[in-house]
């Protein structure tokens, strides 16, 4: 459905955009497909659509995918899904903030599944964590972001992009910018470019003994940019100088090193260590 056909319906249902929602549509139906096509929807796939918007996503995954599960939170698009999703028989709406849905019951009755949306700023990071963290049937994400955010999520270390969520994603998460998408492919237009990331669900994909430990870790790394690995350890972990540089030694690290500077294996190891050493 084109810009100006998608504009008509929502005009037509006395649709207004709400700011608090970052409801930015794309209607540019070659986008839409090759977002689909990216994702790796096709006949067997079932799809979970988080923000379906007005639809026109969630229809190009339709023709596509098996089924659609899709997920929006602004009860007043309504009347307009009612419209463009007209006749899409293998797509269901769920007016509901995914974000307070028990993950486990959800995926109790499900395949397994792949996620595709276009997403806000103020929940991308969150969502993806949520799925990232909790889920037991999703294979993959493959999510429309601000083109910054994509660049932290892809972001290697010691790069200015790398911080705790590409750590926190990476745990098990192989991840990719497969398109970046200019402003003027939204209606309304925001004022940022944007990206499509695919994330790939692996487990394992860094192995580690105990995920909370890593993540506290991956926490104090970036707790403060400005000091060193051994002094944030210090400080998160209430260790003294020598236990924090002994760590740091035991897995191959200098004293000055910065948290910024590890991989993310490199902080499964400083987790296992910490673990091995009774140290909480």
């Amino acid at each position: 459905m084109e810009e100006n056909k998608v504009g008509e319906v929502l005009i037509s249902q006395g649709f207004r955009f709400k700011k608090q929602f970052g409801q930015n549509f794309i209607t540019d139906s070659n986008l839409l497909s090759s977002i689909v096509d990216g994702a790796g929807a096709d006949s067997g796939s079932t799809v979970v659509e988080i923000g379906c918007g007005a639809g026109t996503l969630t229809k190009a995954i339709a023709k596509k995918a098996k089924r659609v599960v899709a997920f929006e939170i602004d009860k007043e698009l309504a009347p307009v899904l009612s419209v463009t999703l007209a006749g899409v028989e293998n797509a269901e709406v769920i007016f509901r903030d995914f974000m307070r849905v028990d993950m486990r019951a959800f995926e109790r009755d499900m395949p397994p599944y792949i996620v595709i949306a276009n997403l806000p700023y103020y929940i991308t990071t969150p969502l993806v964590m949520q799925f990232i963290e909790h889920s037991k049937k999703c294979r993959s994400l493959t999510v429309m972001v601000q083109e910054e955010v994509a660049e932290r999520f892809c972001a290697r270390a010691g790069s200015p992009e790398y911080g705790a969520v590409t750590a926190g994603i990476a745990l098990r998460g192989v991840c990719k910018i497969i398109k970046r998408v200019p402003r003027t492919m939204f209606h309304p237009r925001p004022n940022v470019d944007s990206a499509v990331v695919k994330i790939d669900i692996k487990e394992d994909n860094v192995p580690v003994k105990d995920a909370a430990m890593y993540k506290k870790v991956v926490r104090a790394a970036f707790a403060s940019r400005r000091k060193t690995l051994e002094n944030n350890l210090m400080q998160t972990f209430k260790i003294d100088r020598e236990a924090a540089g002994a760590a740091l030694a035991a897995c191959g690290h200098e004293r000055l090193v910065r948290g910024e500077e590890l991989t993310p294996s490199e902080f499964a190891a400083l987790a296992d260590y910490f673990c091995e050493n009774g140290i909480e």
